[in-house]
């Protein structure tokens, strides 16, 4: 039981330690990961609209 106990102490101690982002660091990299997430999602639909009408040809 000391053990459970002074890992929960331990990690409180460390979640002190923590630097946490403002509010303008998370919607700056949220618009990074969304707008990565959009060009992402074209180039593979657009992959995928070659590769089906490429194998719509040879068939």
């Amino acid at each position: 039981m000391k053990k459970i106990v002074q890992f929960f102490k331990d990690s409180y101690a460390e979640l002190k330690k923590v630097v946490w982002p403002s509010r303008d660091e998370v919607a700056a990299s949220t618009k990074v990961v969304l707008v990565s997430v959009i060009i992402f999602a074209l180039v593979l639909g657009a992959v995928d609209f070659l590769l089906l009408q490429g194998i719509d040809l040879i068939f």
